[in-house]
């Protein structure tokens, strides 16, 4: 009976080591009011993207786990949503993960996203902006955080965001209130 308990609680360890996600930080998250660093990283159509080439413009900077994955397919879904509200705002979103340029070429095509993806496998941006990594067995990514960066290239707000479904919302809410 003892050897039956024992190799029970092996197979529940085993089992729960499976969905173990280990979180570490790259570094602390860049706060507000700290210039927000330049960078190049290539879009979903292998064009390369600079912060720079957006100067004048509010960016919504999104870092995200996995392409087509369900959390982060709703996220996407409603920055696309909203992308004319964005640009009545003078604002554009560009997302990010660890993910390839074929990954988000495959991803946007098949669910119509027309902002740039941004990827970031080998994690200079994640790094450089301070944002944590978290891993499940092999696989490596980004936690989702959002930073709002204002036309004169100051980060204004950072989320560390927990829920999907209203954080475009929450993102338009803040442009709008800083443009007061």
């Amino acid at each position: 009976m003892h050897r039956y308990r024992i190799l029970i609680a092996i197979a529940i360890i085993a089992v729960a080591s499976l969905y173990a996600v280990n979180v570490h930080a790259a570094g602390d998250t860049l706060a507000t009011g700290t210039a927000a660093p330049n960078f190049s990283l290539p879009s979903q159509d292998g064009s390369p993207v600079h912060l720079s080439d957006y100067k004048g413009k509010w960016v919504v900077l999104y870092f995200y786990p996995k392409d087509q994955t369900t959390g982060c397919t709703i996220e996407a879904h409603n920055f696309q949503r909203d992308n004319a509200k964005y640009d009545a705002l003078n604002a554009v979103v560009l997302g990010v993960s660890l993910d390839t340029v074929e990954s988000h070429k495959t991803w946007c095509t098949k669910d119509g996203m027309t902002f740039k993806m941004l990827a970031d496998p080998e994690h200079k941006v994640v790094d450089l902006y301070g944002v944590s990594i978290a891993s499940r067995g092999d696989m490596k990514f980004a936690m989702r955080t959002t930073f709002l960066i204002d036309p004169s290239g100051k980060i204004t707000h950072v989320w560390n965001v927990k829920g999907v479904d209203g954080h475009s919302d929450e993102v338009l809410a803040e442009i709008a209130a800083e443009k007061k």
